[in-house]
């Protein structure tokens, strides 16, 4: 059985070992327990004591000695419906604080100012913020749009434009020759499409909008580098319009 899921869905190595070990043995001392666990005598109590506050390790007393026993693994369910409901709880205390974290990072970013992201999950974060920063009616532009050889790239994009779409946000993209005919649905509501000649195929697309531009290098491991500046929008725009008269519909 593989005991990894158990660790993702937020029990400590040390949880995990001793839950496991409490189903092999089922009721049982502390002193077997901690060497089916492979863990130390001192750390199986603190441990035991953590699984049953999630609810998932039970302990009796007979002939003065305290006895251990994994819960019904349903319990498991029960608990997960707990974590659920208390991150629930954070998110909406996160929700609630977010005009004062972003009125804060605003501050101190200034006027003008760059930022260097890498990583598939750090790059695709800030092309899905683009769809949280823009409201109703508004548009972003984009230059040399695809799909490269990114794994989950094409899913990421298909969600992308679900949420623009349904928040009323308009696009205009010039993508890459390879992608015509090959695009993702949603991309084309409520959008304006046009494929750059196949000699200028690239890796590089570059998001614009408001006062932003995010220039990223799709790669296998991505890197983006977003800059605030009005002038920076302005210069991209221009260079966007010149495309937009060669590329193709």
């Amino acid at each position: 059985m593989d005991e990894r899921l158990f660790r993702e869905i937020g029990m400590t190595d040390g949880e995990t070992k001793v839950y496991f070990a409490l189903l092999r043995l089922g009721e049982t001392k502390t002193g077997p327990l901690a060497k089916e666990a492979g863990i130390s005598l001192s750390k199986v109590y603190k441990v035991l004591d953590k699984l049953m506050q999630k609810g998932l390790a039970g302990s009796v007393i007979k002939g003065k000695v305290r006895h251990y026993a994994a819960m019904e693994p349903r319990r498991i369910l029960d608990y997960l419906e707990a974590r659920q409901s208390q991150l629930r709880e954070k998110a909406a205390l996160v929700q609630q604080m977010l005009p004062q974290l972003e009125l804060q990072r605003e501050a101190s970013v200034g006027k003008t100012s760059a930022m260097v992201y890498e990583g598939y999950k750090a790059v695709t974060n800030v092309v899905r913020s683009i769809i949280d920063e823009l409201g109703e009616g508004e548009e972003y532009c984009v230059i040399g749009a695809g799909y490269g050889d990114v794994p989950g790239l094409r899913d990421f994009f298909a969600g992308h434009h679900r949420r623009r779409v349904k928040k009323g946000i308009r696009l205009r993209m010039i993508a890459n020759f390879d992608t015509r005919g090959n695009i993702e649905p949603m991309t084309a509501v409520s959008s304006q499409l046009r494929f750059l000649p196949q000699y200028l195929i690239t890796n590089m697309t570059i998001y614009f909008y408001q006062e932003k531009v995010f220039i990223v290098l799709w790669t296998r491991s991505p890197v983006g580098l977003l800059i605030h500046d009005a002038e920076a929008v302005k210069s991209f725009r221009a260079y966007f319009n010149a495309f937009w008269r060669i590329a193709k519909k």
